[in-house]
């Protein structure tokens, strides 16, 4: 539980690129991390890590990916 705190700690996000929202980072099932807006739902791509070594690294870049504003949102005509 440690390990993940610590990347809580460690990266954070900006206010979400699409409707200022709170955005989070999500694990999927210890295969992959994502980030999501808790308000309108936008998200990035899904980034997956096959051991430890890489679990950081794939959290990193959701959270980079996001903080650049590249999104999907669920938007009409998105």
């Amino acid at each position: 539980m440690s390990d993940l705190l610590n990347i809580y700690q460690k990266l954070t996000l900006l206010d979400c690129p699409c409707c200022g929202g709170t955005g989070v980072l999500e694990e999927e099932n210890g295969w992959c991390w994502y980030a999501v807006c808790m308000d309108c739902g936008a998200q990035t791509g899904s980034f997956e890590y096959r051991d430890e070594a890489g679990r950081y690294a794939a959290a990193a870049q959701a959270a980079k990916i996001w903080n650049m504003g590249k999104v999907i949102s669920p938007a009409p005509g998105e």
